[in-house]
């Protein structure tokens, strides 16, 4: 037999429990999927309030380079603009392959000549371990033990204001420095959920007073992995390890929006000759929005067919969205399916669904644009 998994707990893992959270395994961790309130519950009122969301399995890490400007040799790595990222302001970006496949998406936020890093939980250890490898003799990656609290939702800035005045000041994707009760503070103006709203990190010893203080809140509510997952759905967000992966380009995912003329232009970053390729002769599949007809979701795996009954392409995440009021999907198709209003079919449960190619995002996005 083999030994059972041993999962690791975050900062926050009395609290969820204290809170009557339903645990499950996600990314090695025993995570939160949902709270007594429940997963229909908690995605409307992060929506129409504010969600506390424990993230503290991401990873974080500082980069800092031996000589000069981390974000410099950040760009070696991944196809993001980094180099012109403001003091104090991040951005979204993949670290590629050489085949342009994405190894994982992540935010890095520049502070000075030193660059923050928050990568995905699963991919943590290898994440690092790259960065590491690639830039070993150049840059110093200092991996930080430190919790991380998203919270999102439209009454985010004035809880948060209240506890940090300096959040109110942030836009979208700007960061600062602050201070709660003497521990040191990242406050990032930014989030998972299409939501206005913010990531916090803080000193593992930390995590549960201000979390908790956050909860004593009226328009503050504990939120799991299940309205996290239908509410990054309804926005039109990847999942990485489901909607992106090393099979997967920045092209094919429409993630250009990330790639600056620039970057590809000088096409020095890892996979850049095969993502332009792609760019000017055309891609074999692209990432598209699905509305299926009724109200039966079309799950990961479903497979998507044309009017002929021709199989096209597959379902990479789906789900009920509350907000939108029905079933909602991603996947891939070819790009001659691509556009919205394209009729497909989607087999469920040995049957052909009626469904449609849909823009994204499925529900307006509501950030805090400077």
């Amino acid at each position: 037999m083999n030994a059972p998994l041993t999962l690791k707990k975050t900062p926050l893992h009395a609290l969820h429990a204290e809170l009557g959270a339903k645990m499950v395994p996600f990314a090695g961790y025993d995570m939160p999927v949902q709270y007594p309130l429940g997963v229909m519950k908690e995605h409307v009122h992060t929506r129409e309030k504010a969600g506390l969301f424990d993230v503290s399995h991401m990873g974080q890490a500082r980069l800092t380079a031996h000589q000069g400007d981390a974000a410099a040799l950040f760009e070696e790595l991944v196809p993001g603009g980094i180099t012109s990222l403001k003091d104090g302001f991040m951005r979204y970006t993949q670290l590629t392959d050489d085949k342009g496949g994405i190894l994982d998406d992540l935010m890095a936020t520049r502070f000075g000549e030193t660059l923050w890093l928050v990568v995905n939980a699963a991919c943590k250890d290898t994440d690092f371990a790259h960065i590491a490898e690639k830039l070993d003799g150049r840059a110093n990656l200092q991996i930080e033990q430190r919790a991380l609290l998203a919270l999102q939702g439209p009454k985010a800035e004035a809880v948060l204001a209240e506890f940090m005045p300096a959040a109110q000041e942030l836009v979208f994707m700007q960061a600062v420095w602050s201070d709660w009760q003497g521990a040191e503070v990242l406050i990032s103006r930014c989030g998972y959920t299409g939501e206005d709203g913010y990531e916090i990190s803080i000193a593992e010893s930390k995590a549960e007073a201000l979390a908790k203080a956050l909860l004593a809140h009226d328009d503050v509510e504990a939120i799991g992995l299940g309205a996290r997952d239908s509410l990054r759905l309804e926005a039109g967000l990847c999942l990485y390890g489901h909607d992106i992966d090393t099979n997967t380009t920045s092209a094919e995912a429409d993630l250009m929006w990330s790639v600056p003329k620039r970057r590809r232009d000088n096409g020095d970053f890892p996979g850049a000759a095969i993502i332009n390729e792609q760019m000017a002769n055309g891609l074999a599949k692209q990432r598209v929005g699905i509305l299926p007809e009724g109200r039966a979701p079309a799950r990961e795996g479903t497979e998507i067919q044309n009017a002929d009954g021709e199989t096209i392409g597959t379902v990479t995440s789906g789900g009920f969205g509350p907000t939108l009021g029905g079933p909602l999907a991603m996947g891939y198709v070819p790009p001659i399916y691509a556009e919205a209003g394209t009729e497909i079919h989607l087999i469920v449960r040995g049957k052909a669904m009626p469904a449609r190619i849909a823009a994204m995002p499925f529900v307006p996005q509501k950030y805090k644009k400077g």
